[in-house]
């Protein structure tokens, strides 16, 4: 029995232990002064901190495959030398010291330098992110319980391109049911993020031949970036107030477009419906495809929601979606559902890139939309989304009624379209407030800021025009959290309201 059974210390040490990295190769003096001397070092670099507990001599001894009384004494030695203190109970751990001399151990382990808007901004009112805070943890982590326990054995092992099975059934259910996409779950491959799916789709594009991808003239200029870094051209459209002219597709030579059909980002813009068909026969024509980005989907306020494209012809529509909205960016969940002609080369690249989403994460997403926490929560964000959007416009049109606020039906972010000349002033007075507001020039197709990721707060260089749009600010009222919303709404009326 005693050889198949562990002991009660043993697991006990099993339980307790953590693992240590220490150089034990005796050199001239034995493992027990090697041991000695290796400790001694991670102690007075800071590489094991005051308090930390070591492992019980059993375990370490096991660990480095040494005798037990090896281990024991070193710990002895170094309890006498100060270096660690041992007491009944509490085990041996590293003593309390002055705060040691450290090298590099410790730039590995400090936190990253704050970005410089972290440091300068009181108030973050930057598009593109929802309020962290409101992130779902209780109902997330009761989600990820669920789906670890019922999950198959097979789940943590490789996995193949694509992504989990689960999710790909569970995301075919929500697509069809809530933006009116056709979407098996061979379809539909899980991904990165939005700019996981475009990387890895810009990659197959230009495999098939495409050399030029259509894209609209105010966009994020990662998007672009990552279509140039996979050695295809974009080739900007005309705009108006029915957004994008899809109309002069043919004359670009385009292989693709990108377009954010349902709420285009960042001016608000709802592609009108005959365009939308134009885009797609053209996608026919041609042998083109349609780059669907629908950030934001969930979003509707005050009109009925706009369909997804990709329902109007599934064999020419590339529809991609992602949680970074609706959830977090952090989490890094996002979804494409292929036509079938590009579903192989996908899968093909996305299992020579790596770069699929963890699989624990895919597994909580599933269980979050099958149970209906997901729709929950996005009915609670949707409410509270729209009554700050009401609250922006509401302040702004009492204390700031020159500005005109725009793309407001959807989304989580307004376009305060700004009195002429008026740009470079407001935004110089919203630095002075600690204020964080992004300029409409900043995402134009060509901007500086828009080619090569600059500062999109700072005004325009000398020189670059304002844009087919004129002068505005992008407003991300969904950013902040509940506490600083007011805050960051009346710092923004107090800058704007000057040039009124």
């Amino acid at each position: 029995m005693a050889d198949s059974w562990a002991t009660s210390a043993e697991l006990r040490d099993v339980h307790r232990s953590l693992d240590l990295h220490v150089d034990v190769r005796a050199g001239t003096r034995g493992a027990g002064a090697a041991l000695i001397r290796s400790l001694r070092d991670a102690v007075r670099t800071g590489r094991l901190a005051p308090g930390t507990r070591l492992p019980s001599s059993r375990a370490l001894a096991a660990d480095l495959g040494v005798a037990r009384n090896t281990v024991a004494d070193a710990y002895a030695e170094l309890v006498a030398e100060g270096w660690l203190t041992a007491r009944q109970g509490s085990g041996t751990r590293v003593a309390a010291r002055s705060e040691p001399r450290r090298t590099t151990a410790r730039a590995a382990t400090q936190e990253p330098p704050p970005h410089p808007l972290d440091r300068q901004a009181t108030y973050n009112l930057l598009p593109g992110a929802p309020d962290a805070a409101r992130f779902p943890r209780a109902a997330w982590a009761a989600a990820a319980r669920r789906a670890l326990l019922a999950a198959p054995s097979a789940a943590f092992g490789h996995q193949g391109p694509g992504g989990r099975v689960e999710l790909r059934r569970a995301l075919a259910g929500y697509l069809a049911r809530a933006r009116g996409v056709y979407a098996e779950p061979a379809r539909i491959v899980v991904c990165a993020g939005f700019t996981g799916g475009l990387r890895l789709l810009a990659e197959v594009l230009r495999a098939e031949g495409a050399r030029r991808v259509a894209v609209e003239p105010y966009g994020l200029g990662l998007h672009r970036r990552l279509i140039t870094g996979a050695g295809l051209r974009t080739v900007p459209l005309p705009y108006d107030d029915g957004g994008i002219a899809t109309a002069a597709l043919p004359a670009t030579g385009a292989g693709a477009v990108l377009l954010t059909p349902a709420h285009q980002f960042p001016t608000g813009v709802a592609l009108a419906p005959e365009r939308r068909a134009a885009a797609v026969d053209w996608a026919r024509a041609t042998g083109g495809v349609v780059l669907e980005d629908d950030y934001d989907g969930e979003f509707r306020y005050d009109r009925q929601p706009v369909g997804a494209l990709q329902s109007l012809d599934p064999e020419h529509v590339v529809h991609l979606g992602t949680v970074s909205k609706s959830l977090s960016p952090a989490l890094r969940l996002g979804w494409m559902v292929l036509p079938e002609r590009l579903s192989r080369g996908v899968h093909v690249e996305q299992s020579l890139s790596r770069t699929p989403p963890g699989v624990v994460d895919q597994l909580t997403l599933a269980e979050f939309l099958d149970s209906g926490g997901y729709d929950r929560h996005v009915r609670a964000a949707r409410q509270r989304y729209r009554r700050r959007r009401d609250r922006l416009v509401a302040e702004l049109a009492r204390r700031a009624p020159r500005v005109t606020v725009t793309g407001i039906a959807a989304g989580l972010h307004a376009v305060v379209r700004l009195p002429p000349g008026t740009e470079r002033r407001v935004l110089a007075r919203a630095a002075r407030e600690g204020l964080a507001v992004a300029r409409l020039g900043a995402y134009a197709h060509g901007s500086a800021a828009w080619e090569e990721g600059g500062d999109f707060t700072a005004p325009a260089p000398a020189g670059e025009a304002p844009g087919a749009r004129g002068e505005a600010l992008v407003v991300g009222y969904g950013t902040p959290p509940d506490h600083l919303y007011p805050g960051a709404l009346a710092a923004l009326c107090r800058v704007l309201e000057a040039e009124t």
